[in-house]
């Protein structure tokens, strides 16, 4: 198919065969599961997904690649939809889903979060993300400017592993920035509550809102000097010092 990528849907695909596999590979398809691929593009991984028994869904929200799927490959369960909106969790029965696929930059992060709402209904994920991303993912305390409201969110949820990286010239077009293929595996038992979600991720973009401050600042009018008392947290720390076992212990007892 002759498709030109499109700048405003973040589209650069995959053509690289040893990259190809290493993402199979590392998706590891099993007969009969589902597998739902974000953003299948011209069918670098899609193509090797149809090939194996998994129950293959796709989300695409390009008119012209969804016309060029339903007709060349109608086997294929493409969803119509933009991923960001779409119900990842409606697709889910008795088995959980594994969520795939080559994240368009310009949305890596939103979408995460919203898959996270959903994360009941989540086996696992891989995707390939740019690094920069990848590092936010992974980050520890501590790590200048990595760390912060998506590594601890995410962290919450899911374990994170970063799995090999992917040069630009492994796309077309070429990107600007180095890509990373990550898996996140979620917990058997999320650090939060589903219900706790929405608050608990407001309280810690308050506590990052502005980095160089100290948490007693951030945070001043929210929590005061008793209650971190009360969750022995120093209020004249910073807040990419803080793990996320104290930001939970904080949000507790603030709650």
């Amino acid at each position: 198919m002759s498709h030109q990528p499109r700048k405003r849907f973040g589209q650069h695909f995959l053509h690289d065969p040893q990259i190809i596999q290493r993402i199979i590979r590392a998706i590891d398809p099993q007969p009969t599961e589902i597998i739902v691929e974000i953003g299948p593009g011209l069918g670098a991984l899609t193509l090797p997904l149809l090939k194996t028994n998994a129950n293959l869904h796709a989300v695409e929200f390009d008119r012209d690649l969804i016309s060029f799927w339903q007709t060349n490959h109608p086997h294929l369960q493409i969803h119509a939809c933009d991923a960001l909106l779409f119900d990842f969790a409606g697709l889910s029965n008795d088995n959980k889903i594994k969520v795939v696929g080559n994240l368009p930059y310009n949305i890596s992060t939103p979408l995460i979060f919203h898959l996270l709402d959903q994360i009941s209904a989540i086996s696992e994920m891989v995707f390939m993300v740019q690094k920069e991303v990848a590092d936010r993912l992974v980050a520890t305390p501590n790590e200048r400017s990595d760390y912060g409201r998506l590594s601890i969110m995410v962290q919450c949820f899911c374990k994170v592993e970063i799995l090999f990286l992917v040069s630009a010239e492994a796309f077309n077009p070429p990107p600007k920035v180095e890509s990373v293929v990550i898996r996140l595996v979620p917990h058997d038992k999320p650090l939060l509550n589903l219900e706790e979600i929405p608050h608990f991720s407001r309280f810690i973009m308050q506590s990052f809102s502005q980095r160089r401050k100290t948490l007693r600042n951030n945070l001043k009018g929210l929590v005061d000097e008793t209650t971190f008392l009360n969750a022995h947290i120093d209020q004249s720390a910073r807040p990419e010092t803080l793990s996320i076992e104290d930001f939970l212990r904080l949000f507790r007892h603030l709650s």
